[in-house]
């Protein structure tokens, strides 16, 4: 059947399908549909309607929609408040979009589609039956049809009109009628339509019993109010205590026993009045519960008798750390002042490398002090509610974590180390370090007030010490509020101590072999630290003993051993393979080759630093996976030679001759300014073929001018050249107030040479 294909209007339905033999009713918003609406009043009033994929997208430029809709005849078109026109269509036929403009408003070419069917076809009745019998199924358990509506669908036994009604008239959501409406297929509609009405039927059926149980639950409780409500009236008749009169009574009589300020009792006193004022089943008065509980429990007057004898807290210190005598003063000199004004010493922060016992410190600064010990980890932490706690009107609302800790630790004078304060973040949640400035600030915190229990409370008497990996990331305003003590990584010696008088023994009895008898040499030791850690501390040192013991502890059951002595020559076997390895020095002087020191995270370390002069056209070639800032050590150790050419003797190099710089372990990035002394002593070498010292290591920056400045890590850095087996260190002159950071041992075993010139760095560092 050839059918002529019309120019028509076009609407797109947001949210709603057009289905053939129904009379839809939308409301048009958008100027281009009220356009195309008037349109269509203008002329015949056909107008086309489709469903736009999009729903979400207001504009109709960029908008998607379906190609197949519903040839409609617009019947009324009413203007409303808001530049809003509500239309009513009725619908006639499919048709389908073969193209469409835009004229100022939507318009398409629509190819007409006309249902064709047998009327004598049985599979076509019994599907229509089948139809019709869900359909009364489904009529029967929905409240919302009319008999009238239903009867007139029984009526119908054209199936194509059939099957667009009832896909029109129940609520199927617009996938479901948007597939009815492009299904040609007369069967096909009919069999998809009636497995959907069955699913639908299911889910009214569930949606019926849901509300039922709701029903019953809210009679349940209306039930238990009044009863609450009565229970109340006989209470209060008898002058029972035991019920809700008397936990209000209880609740009063803890308040009063507290002696809070009088503020602070009307507050929560006037809880109390709100709980007595509410039924027992109202989801407030569990709020009003948990808040009194959670007030109440704060150690408001409680104090522990606190230990401030200097000599008691040095013998903790002394017998739970090894070394750190810096360290310890500084403690020792907080403790101090806390002794003539306990609100008047500083926020300590230990800030130091991982491993080096940070948390360790804190617990002994407790116990030497005698308070409870409560610890908070801020690593990761982004909203400010988990320092200043949630309003108590949220649902699941929570004291933040330093009122939870202060009720942990059950007295106001506790210890709270606030640990990984480097790693608090900030989001569109708040900013933990700002809330955090109140409470290290000794003249603020005296009033805390969490956002849960909205009082304020006393935080003074509480000792906080914060830890950090670094200062980098903590924000100025709240580091100024801390005393900052740095913790530098053990030097060899410190660790082979450690090892052998805390962590051996220790593991031994952590792992239950203490009453064997096994011992370790300080050989083995130290090849474990030398060749199985890198580290600035001595946490993974610890991890290796407890490995080896294990295989220890597996020989003891295998072998029937009776004791086992670990020695250097038995490590291989117990821990594999050596993981790391040092560079020991250069065997002879050599031309181009100079050694540098670099600091990491886990120690110092020693680097080479090579240079090559080649004929070229004087370029300078850097390599060795470096830095910006050690590039520009380069270029500025470069200027600084050539300007310094005739001085030095150096011959031209800057036009014919290319330079390649290069720092051992390519795979690993380096950056700094420290190097810039090694890379000009190298190129220097490399230009006038002079030898530079095997045995000498420099570290130091320079500048234009051939000034040697300052650097940081000297301590790790004098270390690493120590272990490499070099005796002579070339260092900037301004760091000669480190030296004293160096233990006296090496101070006597190496030569460390502060120079302020690049002419004192060449006297010292050219072989004679």
């Amino acid at each position: 059947m050839n059918i002529d294909k019309l120019t028509l209007p076009v609407a797109l339905l947001r949210g709603m399908v057009a289905l053939p033999h129904n009379e839809i009713t939308f409301d048009a918003g958008r100027k281009e549909t009220i356009a195309a609406v008037d349109r269509a009043m203008q002329s015949d009033k056909m107008i086309f309607l489709t469903s736009q994929k999009n729903p979400e997208k207001s504009e109709i430029s960029g908008a998607v929609y379906e190609k197949i809709g519903v040839v409609g005849t617009v019947s009324q078109s009413m203007k409303l408040p808001g530049g809003v026109e509500r239309v009513v269509v009725s619908c006639k036929y499919r048709g389908k979009i073969v193209s469409a403009k835009d004229d100022g408003y939507m318009s398409a070419e629509i190819d007409p589609i006309y249902d064709e069917y047998n009327d004598n076809d049985l599979m076509t009745a019994a599907l229509v039956r089948e139809l019709k019998n869900k359909y009364q199924t489904y009529f029967s358990i929905n409240t919302r049809l009319t008999a009238d509506s239903y009867m007139k669908l029984l009526m119908i036994e054209n199936p194509s009109v059939l099957a667009d009604k009832i896909a029109f008239l129940v609520p199927f959501n617009p996938g479901i009628k948007q597939h009815v409406l492009e299904t040609s297929d007369i069967d096909s509609r009919l069999k998809f339509l009636i497995s959907s009405l069955v699913t639908e039927t299911e889910l009214l059926n569930l949606q019926l019993r849901i509300e039922k149980e709701v029903k019953t639950q809210i009679d349940k409780n209306q039930r238990e109010y009044f009863l609450r409500e009565q229970l109340k009236v006989i209470e209060k008749e008898l002058g029972d205590k035991d019920g809700s009169t008397g936990e209000m009574a209880e609740y009063r009589n803890k308040i009063a026993q507290l002696n809070l300020q009088d503020d602070i009792s009307a507050k929560l006193n006037k809880e109390v009045d709100r709980l007595g004022k509410i039924g027992y089943s109202s989801p407030e008065a569990g709020v009003i519960r948990t808040y009194l509980d959670t007030v109440l429990s704060l150690p408001w007057n409680k104090k522990t008798k606190g230990n401030l004898d200097i000599e008691h807290a040095a013998k903790i210190l002394d017998h739970d750390h090894y070394g750190l005598e810096k360290v310890k003063e500084s403690v020792l000199l907080n403790l101090a002042i806390r002794n003539f004004n306990a609100k008047g010493s500083n926020i300590l922060c230990l800030v130091g490398p991982p491993g080096v016992g940070k948390t360790s410190i804190a617990k002994s600064i407790a116990s030497a002090l005698g308070r409870n010990y409560v610890r908070i980890s801020l690593g990761g932490v982004r909203d400010e509610a988990d320092i200043r706690g949630h309003r108590k009107t949220y649902i699941g609302a929570m004291c933040g974590q330093i009122i939870n800790a202060v009720i942990q630790a059950d007295s106001n004078n506790a210890l709270i180390l606030l640990d990984e304060i480097d790693k608090v973040a900030s989001d569109f949640r708040g900013d933990p370090a700002a809330a955090l400035l109140e409470v290290l600030d000794n003249e603020q915190n005296h009033a805390f007030k969490d956002h849960y229990i909205e009082v304020p409370f006393d935080l003074s008497d509480i000792m906080f010490i914060t830890t950090a990996n670094t200062l980098d990331t903590i924000s100025r305003p709240l580091l100024d509020r801390m005393d900052v003590i740095e913790i530098s990584g053990y030097t060899r010696d410190e660790k082979l101590s450690i090892g052998k008088k805390y962590l051996f023994p220790k593991n031994l009895e952590k792992t239950g072999l203490k009453g064997k008898r096994i011992t370790i040499t300080d050989d083995a030791l130290l090849d474990i630290i030398d060749y199985y850690t890198r580290e600035a501390g001595v946490r993974r040192l610890e991890k290796m003993i407890i490995k080896i013991l294990g295989k220890v502890a597996k020989a003891f059951l295998e072998e029937n051993r009776k004791s086992f002595k670990i020695t250097a020559s038995q490590i291989s076997c117990l821990l594999g393979k050596r993981i790391y390895s040092f560079e020991a020095k250069n065997s002879t002087d050599e031309v181009g080759i100079v050694r540098g020191l670099a600091w990491t995270a886990v120690g110092g370390e020693t680097l080479s630093v090579e240079v090559n002069v080649m004929s070229g056209t004087g370029k300078v070639e850097l390599t060795g996976c470096l830095g910006d800032v050690m590039k520009e050590s380069a270029v500025a150790a470069i200027s600084f030679l050539r300007s310094s050419a005739k001085k030095y003797n150096i011959p031209s190099f800057y036009k014919n001759k290319d330079i390649h710089i290069h720092v051992s372990e390519g795979a690993v990035p380096k950056d700094g300014p420290s190097a810039g002394i090694t890379m000009a002593t190298a190129v220097f070498s490399a230009l006038t073929g002079k030898k530079i010292r095997s045995d000498v290591a420099m570290t130091g920056e320079i500048t234009l001018r051939g000034r040697v400045l300052p650097i940081e890590g000297k301590k790790e850095k004098v270390l690493a050249a120590h272990r490499a087996g070099i005796k002579t260190v070339i260092f900037p002159h301004d760091n000669l107030k480190d030296i004293d950071d160096i233990p006296q041992k090496i101070r006597d075993e190496m030569e460390c040479i502060p120079v302020k010139a690049m002419d004192e760095v060449l006297d010292n560092a050219v072989a004679k």
